[in-house]
């Protein structure tokens, strides 16, 4: 099985194929997920440090221009972990939780 990572979080092991926002999730990282994992919200994003998840899909493209948010940041390993199947070992750096912006995580998205 496949290990996470999470910058100032810890590593854990998770089911192969599981979504890298309910693996985060369920491992205490209170990542926020507004939108319910429908890559509409971008809140669940985090920064790909290590692994070979670097394809940005068509639909996480659309929700960051929705979003204004710069290209040069989605080149920078940007990515929303509702649309990130672990299926391999990964390293990331959350950008949103409940921790640093006060607000609640969200509704939990579907597998």
């Amino acid at each position: 099985m496949p290990y996470v990572t999470v910058i100032g979080g810890g590593t854990f092991e998770v089911e192969k194929g599981k979504k890298l926002v309910l693996a985060l999730e369920d491992n205490g990282v209170s990542i926020l997920h507004r939108c319910g994992g429908n890559a509409i919200c971008t809140t669940c994003r985090v920064e790909v440090l290590a692994g070979d998840y670097l394809e940005v899909t068509n639909k996480e493209k659309k929700a960051f221009a929705d979003k204004g948010i710069d290209d040069t940041l989605i080149d920078d390993c940007l990515r929303l972990s509702c649309q990130i199947l672990v299926n391999g070992d990964i390293t990331v750096r959350p950008i949103l939780t409940a921790e640093n912006t006060g607000k609640p995580v969200g509704p939990r998205p579907a597998n």
